[in-house]
């Protein structure tokens, strides 16, 4: 749909700001995007298929950054993308009606405020480690790119968490592993939809500089420094806002 120039700027901005944010910790932001999309009423097959789109290019962006910086393992990163990508293109490939895809967008979006809040509080100090067994990284990479590809988000959300919480890697190797895995996820995803013919293109140009220039700015930061834990907590309730927005919508 054709919006005022105005609301494509404010749009792009807020694009910017979720795509810093995110990718600080090497997320594509695709959660963040759904969010703000979705205040703007836009259709599902659309809000999908720009949030797997800005995905690829922000967590591309921050996988070049954390790779650089030395932080990437494939040794590590393959159990976890193995099984996800033919899932994420299955999930892709599904088509759900429009209530089901908002309440399944909600519970994404208020997860992601969850990890945003409790990851603002700060980083613990202790950075061992222990290789997860190989079935249960194949197993969790298939869940969770299943789900991923539904919603239309990369995945990394809900995988990070799990590896730092369980010690898997330290958190700047989650984070290049994370951007590997929502890059690909993400490619597949779209690749399913393109298959049932669900992708659908607007006016995005605007969004997809907002998103480069926030992705290039906020994996820079993120590879090499802190990221502010104020923004996080804002990030997190703008979050929290839209995914009770969704359930009013659904219910």
């Amino acid at each position: 749909m054709e919006l005022p120039l105005f609301t494509n700027l404010l749009i792009a901005a807020l694009i910017f700001i979720v795509a810093a944010l995110y990718s600080s910790v090497g997320h594509g932001g695709a959660s963040g995007y759904l969010a703000v999309l979705s205040l703007f009423a836009f259709a599902p097959s659309f809000m999908s298929t720009t949030a797997l789109i800005l995905n690829v290019l922000v967590a591309g962006v921050g996988m070049i950054h954390f790779i650089r910086a030395g932080h990437f393992s494939i040794r590590n990163a393959w159990p976890f993308v193995l099984l996800s990508v033919p899932s994420a293109f299955l999930g892709g490939y599904l088509k759900v009606s429009e209530k089901v895809y908002f309440l399944l967008l909600a519970v994404v979006l208020l997860f992601a405020a969850y990890r945003m809040f409790t990851s603002a509080k700060g980083s613990a100090t202790d950075e061992s480690t222990r290789r997860p067994s190989r079935s249960v990284a194949l197993a969790g990479g298939a869940g969770i790119g299943l789900l991923s590809g539904i919603v239309g988000v990369g995945g990394g959300i809900f995988l990070s968490p799990i590896m730092i919480f369980l010690r898997w890697a330290t958190t700047k190797q989650t984070a290049a592993i994370s951007a590997f895995f929502i890059v690909v996820n993400s490619l597949a995803g779209l690749g399913g939809r393109a298959v049932r013919g669900g992708l659908e293109l607007g006016t995005i140009w605007p969004l997809v500089l907002g998103a480069f220039a926030g992705g290039f700015l906020g994996s820079y930061m993120g590879s090499t420094r802190l990221s502010g834990a104020f923004l996080r907590k804002l990030l997190a309730l703008v979050l929290l806002i839209a995914s009770f927005k969704l359930i009013l919508v659904s219910v």
